[in-house]
């Protein structure tokens, strides 16, 4: 039997209901958001289905699906997954099917729109995880910006239109640098290689000389260093959170920030590995200014959404701190930890949603005692602020552990550095969670408030559990990509010598086989699946 597009079924489905959606009467609330749910819903099956398929024993492409685009430019139809793009998969389609089933009560003005924009969007951000063509790449990079810009400018806040077209601007002056450095690429490939493509597993071995690398580096760095977002091309981030709809907060800090961290990781650092090394100490001191300067100012905020808005460029911080840690633990710590922030900066955004719903306000000088009055609302916003903070036993531990276990390695300075962050983080979260919950009942309308529905404790629940799981027992959730991060690292250090004759894509191997056992890093030493062992074949 032929073997099941699964990458493309995962991909396209969100943008299939939202075809669907375009029949349907725009009256017909229940039936529209019945829809998206139900498309989300498969859609997080069909990750399910990968990650159970998935065999995290290898290091290469997996899934591939390979067909002719463009053949003229050598433009394809690449898809494929690794371990270190299956995880923001399986976040990405959990978010989604989260945000859906949350906007149901939520969303009653142009509904059919918002779920149409709402499935696109999905599509668009697994697009830009699973494709291994550049110029596919860069189609579902700009693609996702389209139904991001109206979810802001038609459902954000009073200054919406302000902060979605800065969110544009922004993001679309770092993409067209890194289109320039895509076509570079493409020329220098064509002069080394048989025929001209933009195959990533191609490109790979070819050798770009040590000047035009870091020029190179800098060009898609820009570009991903404004999604993170990093100082100082953070400032569209606290706008866009405040002024998105909660939905589109939830989808923003889940998973499109987390495409800035796994483009460093797909295309910054194996394609560019001399500029990667001699431009590691910038990006490093970068990445502690943001932890820094993120934790600093969300002390200063009286906005309970904007308060996790600049949380999120100081967490961001840790994650791009581990992956130029340039070792297993470092970059098994980012890869960890960008899941976690997705999990709590999810899950807070959508309390703060929950509380904006009954009081329609979000400052914290209109909270107060909170805890007596809505005891199960307290006690889940305790729990997410705990594991943003990083307390041992849930999920923030072990990402920020790894994190700093790895850059003290090599970097005692910068890890010192990194832990003050931690201390910080732990000072706002605690200093938002007493303004809110505990203290005297500060205003009349907080007395009558409703705890949360059996809906929206259904919604929150996937995300604790996650959250506890994760924290008690990470080994699942970082032995699925250890053989990806140690095939990249070997990459980043011998560079195109580390690549095998699959570099070519015929088989889908992005970093080539003979990496998987040059990782210059001991093994985290976690259990494998003993089916995916067998099914390996290799030692």
């Amino acid at each position: 039997m032929p073997e099941l597009p699964l990458l493309s079924l995962l991909t396209f489905l969100p943008a299939a209901g939202a075809a669907l959606l375009l029949l349907l009467p725009r009256e017909r609330l229940s039936l529209l958001g019945g829809l998206a749910v139900t498309v989300t819903a498969v859609d997080f099956t069909l990750s399910v289905l990968l990650y159970a398929r998935f065999d995290p024993a290898e290091a290469g492409m997996q899934f591939v699906e390979e067909a002719a685009w463009i053949p003229r430019l050598g433009v394809q139809y690449l898809l494929g997954v690794d371990g270190i793009s299956l995880p923001l998969i399986l976040l990405t389609t959990l978010l989604g099917l989260l945000v859906a089933a949350a906007s149901l009560p939520w969303i009653r003005e142009r509904a059919k729109e918002y779920y149409i924009c709402l499935l696109l969007l999905q599509t668009g951000m697994l697009g830009v995880f699973v494709a291994l063509d550049l110029f596919l790449f860069y189609v579902f990079w700009e693609a996702m910006l389209i139904p991001m810009y109206f979810l802001i400018g038609v459902w954000g806040g009073p200054r919406r239109i302000y902060a979605t077209i800065k969110f544009f601007l922004y993001t679309m002056a770092g993409s067209v640098l890194m289109l320039v450095a895509i076509f570079a690429l493409y020329f220098i490939g064509r002069a080394a290689l048989p025929a001209p493509t933009f195959a990533l597993p191609a490109l790979l071995g070819v050798v770009v000389p040590p000047e035009k690398q870091t020029w190179l580096f800098l060009a898609f760095a820009l570009a991903f260093a404004i999604k993170v977002p990093m100082v100082p091309f953070h400032t569209w981030l606290p706008d866009a959170h405040v002024e998105a709809p909660t939905g589109g907060s939830v989808i923003l800090a889940g998973v499109l920030l987390k495409m800035g961290t796994y483009g460093f990781l797909r295309f910054a650092l194996p394609l560019f590995p001399d500029a990667t090394r001699t431009l590691l100490p910038l990006v490093a001191w970068l990445a502690i200014a943001g932890i820094l300067y993120g934790a600093l100012v969300a002390l200063a905020q009286a906005d309970v959404k904007s308060l996790v808005a600049y949380s999120s460029v100081s967490h961001l911080g840790f994650v791009m701190l581990g992956i130029f840690a340039l070792n297993v633990q470092g970059v098994s710590g980012a890869l960890l930890q960008m899941v976690n922030h997705g999990l709590s900066t999810g899950a807070l955004f959508l309390l703060v949603g929950m509380l904006y719903e009954r009081r329609h306000t979000r400052m914290l000088a209109d909270f107060g005692g909170l805890f007596r009055v809505i005891p199960a609302y307290g006690g889940v916003l305790l729990v997410i602020a705990l594991s943003s903070i990083g307390l041992p036993g849930l999920n923030g531990f072990v990402g920020e552990f790894l994190i700093l276990a790895g850059t003290f390695k090599f970097w005692p300075l910068y890890a010192v550095l990194g832990a003050a962050g931690v201390v910080l983080g732990a000072w706002y979260m605690l200093w938002m969670v007493q303004q809110v919950l505990f203290g005297p009942v500060r205003h009349e309308a907080n007395r009558n408030l409703r705890d949360l529905t059996v809906a929206e404790a259904g919604i929150l629940a996937p995300i604790l559990l996650l959250v506890v799981w994760i924290g008690v027992y990470p080994a699942p959730f970082l032995s699925v990509s250890e053989a990806s991060v140690k095939a990249l690292l070997a990459r980043v250090e011998h560079g195109p010598s580390a690549v095998g004759p699959a570099a070519g894509g015929v088989d889908g191997q992005a970093y080539g086989r003979p990496a998987r056992a040059a990782g210059a890093e001991a093994s985290l030493a976690l259990p494998r699946r003993p089916q995916a062992r067998a099914a390996g074949g290799q030692p």
